[in-house]
């Protein structure tokens, strides 16, 4: 679904919320961590703390929130979504390859895709 990177700067977090549905899982790779385990997430009942080079995979149904507590180093994660197939029928897995790939025609058509 999506890829990119996440900063996250010292003394910041991202508020307690819920995407709201089940179609996607998340997946996030610790590139850049703050010593002393300052930098967490919360996913319903559990927090876990990322670590260099090691993946925390999710739910985003479930509320979750961040928080980097260290006072001067940023967290930086590889962020990468993709499709919760697992709970998706055969039907809605067509579907969304189907969106995908009228998106992907449109982003070529407008030169921001190959």
């Amino acid at each position: 679904r999506i890829a990119g990177f996440n900063r996250q700067k010292p003394n910041t977090g991202i508020p307690l919320h819920s995407d709201g549905n089940n179609m996607w899982l998340t997946c996030q790779m610790g590139i850049k961590v703050p010593s002393d385990d300052k930098a967490w997430i919360r996913v319903g009942p559990e927090t876990r703390r990322w670590k260099q080079g090691e993946c925390l995979l999710y739910d985003t149904t479930y509320e979750h929130e961040t928080m980097n507590e260290h006072e001067s180093e940023e967290r930086v994660v590889l962020h990468i979504d993709f499709f919760n197939t697992l709970s998706m029928t055969k039907v809605e897995i067509e579907i969304m390859e189907y969106i995908y790939h009228l998106r992907e025609e449109f982003m070529k058509a407008e030169g921001v895709s190959k």
